[in-house]
């Protein structure tokens, strides 16, 4: 039986988040219906990271196994026939060795969360970018976003329902760079916490309107508290960018 991986877009608006769920649909389950549709029976798409709610992805990747051996385009074809007209697209499929998984064999997750820091409403960008309309110093940002990077206890920074043994994650990336009136936080990390990069990205928000300095940023780190963190930001604006294997 032969597994495929695949790489994955979607606009995460329309859904309950990654996961399979009774009562919502869900990108897993789209995937699923999808795949059982070519293969007639069920298939279970496993995915390299739960995205939440609203979350969106332009590099997720998934594996499932299917007892049919098609030609990785045209199975990538065929479950893209079946998604329309739903907003979720396989770029691509590939034939992995048996022992492949695509959420334990991952090294790396890339995340990009954007910012539109403008005071006019959003038309094209609804629901893909979170619009703060105070200005923001987002240098300032940058330079307390350091502080969180490197290995640490996020307990500050994650969802009070997480699931995850340990709150210890070491971040390799956390940037944050302007582009006009956009300004993109750009991270990158083994694994994270749930809802770790959006409480880091709303406490940076803190940070950008002079709520906080890097020193706060620091201590609510070092708080190890719930309590502590700054405003969770909205899922809009958060993409799933890539993820990386050996």
């Amino acid at each position: 039986m032969p597994r495929y991986k695949l790489t994955i877009e979607y606009d995460g608006t329309p859904y309950c988040g990654w996961q399979r769920q009774d009562n919502g649909s869900t990108v897993q389950g789209s995937l699923e219906a999808a795949a059982q549709a070519i293969c007639g029976v069920p298939v279970r798409v496993h995915g390299a990271g739960r995205t939440d709610a609203g979350v969106h992805a332009r590099g997720q990747v998934a594996h499932c196994d299917v007892p049919k051996e098609l030609p990785p385009g045209r199975f990538r074809d065929a479950i893209n026939a079946h998604l329309r007209p739903q907003p979720i697209a396989v770029i691509d499929a590939d034939v992995v060795a048996d022992d492949f998984e695509a959420r334990f064999s991952a090294i790396k997750r890339h995340y990009v969360y954007r910012i539109s820091n403008r005071r006019a409403n959003l038309a094209l960008d609804i629901a893909r970018s979170w619009r703060v309309p105070r200005r923001l110093d987002s240098d300032a940002m940058h330079e307390a976003a350091q502080r969180l990077v490197g290995k640490h206890d996020f307990t500050t920074f994650r969802d009070t329902e997480c699931q995850a043994k340990s709150a210890d994650k070491t971040l390799d990336q956390l940037d944050v760079i302007r582009d006009g009136d956009e300004i993109r936080v750009i991270t990158s990390a083994r694994s994270y916490l749930h809802s770790q990069v959006r409480s880091m990205v709303g406490s940076l928000v803190w940070v950008g309107e002079g709520r906080w300095s890097a020193d706060d940023l620091a201590a609510a780190l070092t708080a190890r508290s719930r309590a502590a963190c700054g405003p969770v930001a909205p899922p809009d604006g958060l993409y799933l960018m890539r993820v990386d294997y050996p």
